[in-house]
C-alpha cells in the first residue's frame, strides 16, 4: 500500500473546508435557499476555501501519514482550524469599516466545529481501515496458556494486546476448574488427550503460567508440543517482572534448561549465618561458574571480608565489579594469582589469613587435560596441596573443595587429579585428628555437570544451532547428571556447616539425561526439524570419556545425613605419609615433563583409574 501524494491530501482537506462551510450556511439559514443568495453563500465558500488552503500550508497538517494517524495530528489540525478561524475573522474585520460581516459570525464557528470534526475523523477512519485490513490478511496465532490462576489472566490480557495473538482458552490440571469459563475463555482439561486437543483447537503456542508445576509434568508437555509442532512459551516469576508488571516480550521462548532444572534444593539452616557471618573467606577460582555464584551466595551471609582468586583476569575483573555494586558494604579484595604458586598464596595467607576456604579452582576439560596431564597434576593435586598445607598452617577453620563426580572410577587424567585431591584433603584431615588438637577441617562436595557452566555442553550446543550445525555428539547413548549453578553451590555452602571433616558430600541428583536426547529437544524447541534443517553428528567419544558418570565407586557406600536429598560418601582411607610421598613424586615427575611416568604414577595410586579412548591405555595393559 502506498503512501498518497502531498498534493492529494491537501486536495482533500480543502474539499473537506469547504463542505464544511458549506454545511455551516445551512445549518445557520434552516437550508433556505434565498437566504443563502441574500448572504453570499458562494462568495464566503469561496473565502473559507482559500483561507482554508492557507490555513493548511502554515500550520503543515497535510505532512503527516494518515494511517498512523496520532496525537500530533490532531494537534496539528486544530492549528489549522484555529488559522482558519482567524483569517476569516480577519477578513470579515476588513469589512466591517464599511459593511456588515460578510460571513456571518455563527456560520464561522459552525464551519469551525465542523472542519475540525470532518479532518480529524476522516483520518482515524483511514488508520481504522488500514488496521482491519491489516489484521484481516494477517495470520492470527492462536495461543492457549497453561495454568488459569491470576498469573493466567494476566497473560491473557497482555497477549491480547498483541495484534496478531488469540487466545483460545486455558489448560489446568485441576478437574474442578475444566469446563468453566475464565475472562470469556473455556478451561480445558489437562489430564485428558492433550495432544487431541492441542490439534483440535489448532494451537500455534502454548504458554505456561503455574509456578508450582513440576518438571515432570513440563517436560511431559512440552513433549506433546514438539510432537504437535506447537511452539512453548513461558512467563517468568512474578519477581521478576519489570517493575511488577509483566509485557509481552518477557513471555519467553521456553529454552532447554528449563527442562533440566529440577526441584531446587532448599537450605534453611539458620546455622550458615552463624558460621559465615563476620568471618574472613576465601574462594579459588572466584571468577569460574561454581567461584562465581559462591561470591555472590557468600555476600548475603554478611562476612567480613571475602577474598577472590583466580588466574583469570578478565573474568575476576567483571565478578569483582559486579559484586562491588552489590556487597552491601562486605570488604572484598580480588587477587590476580595461581594457586600453585607458593609463595604468592603464602603471602596471601600471611596478609589475610581467612577462617573458611572455598577451593573451587581446578583444570576441568577432559580432553584439554588428557593432553596435558602435567597441568592437571600441578593445578589439580599440587595447587590443591599448597592450598591445604597453608590452612592448616594458618589456622584455617574449614577447607571446603569443590570435585566432580568424574573423580569415581575415573577413565580420564582430569578426574583422577580430582580423586588425588579428594584423597590428600581427607587423609590429611584423618592425619590431623590423630593429633588431638584443634585443626582445619577438610570437607569435599561432588558435583554432577553444571547447566550454563564455562564449556559445558548446552552452550556448545546452542552456538551449532546458530550456525546451521551440525551439532556434535560423541556418542548415542553417552548420558550425563545435571544441576544449577545457584544448587551446587548452596550444597557446598551447606557442606562448610555440617562437615566436621573428612566427609565427601554428595546429594541425589535425580536422573541421568541421554546427551543425544537432549541435542534432539532442543532442535525441536528452536523451531527445527532434525535431519531437513540441521544434522546431529556422532564424533565417538573423546580421550578419557565415560559413556555413564558416577557418584560412589563399587566400594563405596553413603550414610544419610539432616537433609534428605545430601549424603556422606563413605570411602576408602589412605594413609597421609603414603599419599604424601606420591605427590612429593609428582612434584618431581612434572618438572621432568614426564607424561608416561606421572600417569603411572597416577594408576599406581588409585588403582579404579582405567584409561577409556585414551594414549594411556597402554599403561592399563602394562599393569594388568
Amino acid at each position: 500500500m502506498r503512501i498518497l501524494p502531498r498534493w492529494v491530501i491537501v486536495f482533500i482537506d480543502f474539499s473537506l473546508i469547504c463542505i464544511s462551510s458549506c454545511l455551516g450556511y445551512l445549518l445557520r439559514f434552516n437550508f433556505d435557499p434565498s437566504e443563502l443568495t441574500k448572504h453570499h453563500f458562494l462568495n464566503g465558500v469561496f473565502v473559507f476555501g482559500i483561507a482554508g488552503v492557507s490555513s493548511i500550508f502554515l500550520s503543515g497538517s497535510y505532512k503527516g501519514i494518515i494511517r498512523y494517524t496520532g496525537l500530533q495530528d490532531g494537534v496539528r489540525i486544530f492549528y489549522t482550524v484555529l488559522i482558519n478561524l482567524l483569517l476569516v475573522v480577519a477578513f470579515n474585520i476588513s469589512f466591517a469599516v464599511t459593511l456588515d460581516a460578510f460571513i456571518p459570525y455563527p456560520v464561522v464557528v459552525i464551519s469551525a466545529l465542523a472542519s475540525f470534526l470532518f479532518l480529524f475523523n476522516y483520518r482515524l477512519l483511514v488508520k481504522y481501515i488500514f488496521s482491519f485490513y491489516k489484521n484481516a490478511i494477517q495470520k492470527k496465532f492462536r495461543v492457549i496458556i497453561f495454568g488459569a490462576g491470576k498469573t493466567g489472566i494476566i497473560t491473557r490480557h497482555v497477549i491480547d494486546s498483541t495484534p496478531r495473538m488469540d487466545v483460545v482458552g486455558f489448560i489446568e490440571d485441576d478437574v474442578n476448574m475444566a469446563g468453566k469459563l475464565l475472562d470469556g475463555k473455556r478451561i480445558f482439561n489437562g489430564s485428558v488427550d492433550l495432544e487431541k486437543l492441542l490439534i483440535d483447537l489448532d494451537v500455534d503456542e502454548l504458554v505456561f503460567t503455574p509456578k508450582n508445576i513440576t518438571l515432570e509434568r513440563k517436560n511431559e508437555i512440552v513433549d506433546i508440543c514438539i510432537r504437535s509442532q506447537v511452539k512453548v512459551r513461558t512467563v517468568p516469576p512474578i519477581e521478576k517482572w519489570s517493575k511488577g508488571q509483566l509485557n509481552f516480550n518477557q513471555i519467553k521462548e521456553i529454552n532447554i534448561e528449563d527442562l533440566l532444572e529440577r526441584t531446587e534444593i532448599r537450605i534453611d539452616n539458620p546455622q550458615i549465618q552463624h558460621e559465615i557471618a563476620g568471618k574472613k573467606i576465601l574462594i579459588t577460582g572466584a571468577a569460574g561458574s561454581i567461584g562465581s555464584e559462591l561470591v555472590r551466595q557468600m555476600v548475603k551471609f554478611n562476612p567480613q571480608l571475602i577474598i577472590l582468586l583466580d588466574q583469570a583476569e578478565t573474568p575476576l575483573h567483571d565478578i569483582e565489579r559486579e559484586m562491588r555494586a552489590k556487597s552491601n558494604g562486605v570488604k572484598l579484595i580480588a587477587f590476580l594469582a595461581d594457586v600453585t604458586n607458593q609463595e604468592r598464596m603464602g603471602n596471601i595467607f600471611h596478609d589475610y589469613p581467612p577462617d573458611i576456604v572455598f577451593h573451587a579452582a581446578a583444570y576441568k576439560h577432559v580432553p584439554m587435560m588428557e593432553n596435558n596431564p602435567c597441568e592437571s597434576i600441578s593445578c589439580n593435586v599440587l595447587g590443591t596441596k599448597i592450598m591445604a598445607d597453608l590452612s592448616v598452617k594458618y589456622k584455617v577453620q574449614k577447607f571446603v573443595m569443590v570435585s566432580t563426580d568424574k573423580a569415581v572410577n575415573p577413565t580420564n587424567v582430569m578426574g583422577c587429579s580430582k580423586r588425588i585431591a579428594e584423597i590428600y584433603v581427607q587423609s590429611l584431615n584423618n592425619y590431623l585428628e590423630l593429633k588431638s588438637e584443634p585443626h582445619t577441617a577438610f570437607v569435599t562436595t561432588r558435583f554432577g555437570n553444571v547447566l550454563g557452566s564455562n564449556g559445558s555442553v548446552i552452550p556448545i550446543f546452542k552456538e551449532q544451532i546458530l550456525q546451521g550445525g551440525p551439532i556434535t555428539v560423541t556418542h548415542p547413548e553417552v548420558t550425563r547428571y545435571f544441576m544449577t549453578i545457584p544448587e551446587a553451590c548452596q550444597l557446598v555452602i551447606e557442606a562448610s556447616v555440617m562437615g566436621n571433616g573428612g566427609e565427601i558430600f554428595i546429594f541425589d541428583m535425580g536422573s541421568s539425561v541421554k546427551i543425544s536426547d537432549l541435542a534432539k529437544k532442543m532442535i525441536s524447541l528452536s523451531g527445527l526439524k532434525l535431519g531437513k534443517d540441521i544434522d546431529i553428528v556422532f564424533t565417538g567419544l573423546r580421550e578419557g570419556e565415560k559413556l555413564y558418570e558416577e557418584l560412589l565407586n563399587n566400594s563405596e557406600n553413603t550414610v544419610p545425613t539432616h537433609h534428605s536429598r545430601i549424603m556422606i560418601a563413605k570411602v576408602e582411607g589412605y594413609s597421609f605419609e603414603e599419599i604424601n610421598r606420591f605427590v612429593d613424586l609428582f612434584n618431581d615427575l612434572i618438572y621432568d615433563k614426564n607424561e608416561l611416568k606421572t600417569v603411572a604414577l597416577m594408576k599406581e595410586l588409585v588403582p579404579e583409574f582405567k584409561s577409556n579412548y585414551s594414549r594411556f591405555e597402554i599403561l592399563d595393559t602394562k599393569l594388568s
